[in-house]
């Protein structure tokens, strides 16, 4: 009889199981069947050079003027030393960063969301921004405290590309059937994407503030899922050579790659030339990257740019 019961509990405990990853299977689905089941993301590419000389000095003034970028990073009080690199270098360079914070930190200014959940976070991040930012920016930017980002290679590779498209691109993955943009070398979405998210969290049901899951699933994944059900895909972004220019791992880690492997392409170009991000970034790599990239320049070279992105207004970025 003892066994008997046993074998009933475990055959209820199984099934229970069982049943649980099905609902689970099923959320992770969302927006996947249909229409969209058949999409391939694309591969977006920056301009050329050649297109931009052909624009008047005037236009390409006026160009400069024109893209905002709101940067959008979640941070935790954990990460600290981070938070104060990031504020220090890149961040200065975006039109406007504020910093999304699970609690309030004394020592650095930030929105709070007062929860925990990097997932939460962002839905509560995305709202806020759209919410209160929707009639002056056009790309939203979403960044963890480990990325490096050069906001003027990301001004110029959206140059040709239209925010009221509804879209969302980076360095993209796979999970299955799901493509997704991997939040660690950051995340640009359109003002038509941020639209599309915007009401669609209003809709717990299509896209879950914890995905209905027994076990959890990024954040970046997430995302995904609930923009699927918009109508927004995931896009790969790549410069006119098709090198990703959104980078999940560090300027670091790309050199010794290639000194291991091909140690003669580390002068030639390790990454791509107009690379806008690079991840898993320590703070240190990131002041190390700041003085490479703005301060650093060669006597005797001229630099022609095609196109100069002014800094924002009141701005102290480098």
């Amino acid at each position: 009889m003892l066994s008997e019961s046993n074998s009933f509990l475990k055959g209820v405990m199984f099934g229970s199981i069982f049943c649980a990853l099905l609902t689970g299977l099923g959320h992770v689905r969302i927006g996947v069947g249909n229409r969209m089941h058949h999409h391939e993301h694309h591969h977006l590419q920056a301009p050329n050079k050649e297109d931009i000389l052909k624009i008047s000095k005037s236009e390409r003034m006026e160009l400069s003027k024109s893209f905002r970028v709101y940067c959008i990073i979640l941070v935790k009080p954990k990460e600290v030393v981070l938070w104060a690199a990031v504020k220090e270098t890149w961040t200065k360079h975006c039109d406007k960063a504020e910093f999304f914070s699970s609690e309030d930190v004394k020592v650095f200014e930030s929105v709070n969301m007062e929860i925990d959940d990097l997932w939460m976070m962002m839905r509560k991040a995305c709202e806020y921004a759209f919410d209160k930012y929707k009639d002056q920016y056009n790309w939203f930017f979403l960044a963890r405290p480990s990325t490096f980002a050069i906001i003027e290679n990301l001004k110029y590779f959206l140059l040709k590309k239209d925010p009221s498209q509804p879209f969302y691109l980076g360095h993209t993955m796979k999970s299955g059937e799901l493509e997704y943009v991997n939040l660690g070398g950051g995340i640009v979405l359109s003002i038509e994407s941020m639209k599309r998210l915007r009401n669609l969290l209003r809709f717990p049901e299509k896209c879950p503030e914890q995905g209905g899951m027994i076990w959890k699933i990024s954040e970046d994944k997430q995302l995904a899922v609930c923009l699927k059900y918009a109508g927004v895909f995931a896009e790969n972004a790549e410069d006119s050579e098709g090198k990703d220019v959104f980078n999940t791992k560090s300027h670091v880690l790309f050199i010794r790659d290639a000194m291991t492997n091909q140690p003669k392409q580390v002068a030639k170009g390790y990454c791509s030339d107009m690379a806008v991000t690079f991840g898993g970034m320590s703070s240190s790599q990131m002041y190390v990257m700041m003085y490479g990239v703005y301060r650093l320049r060669p006597f005797g070279h001229a630099f022609n740019d095609v196109l100069v992105f002014l800094p924002p207004k009141d701005s102290d970025n480098d």
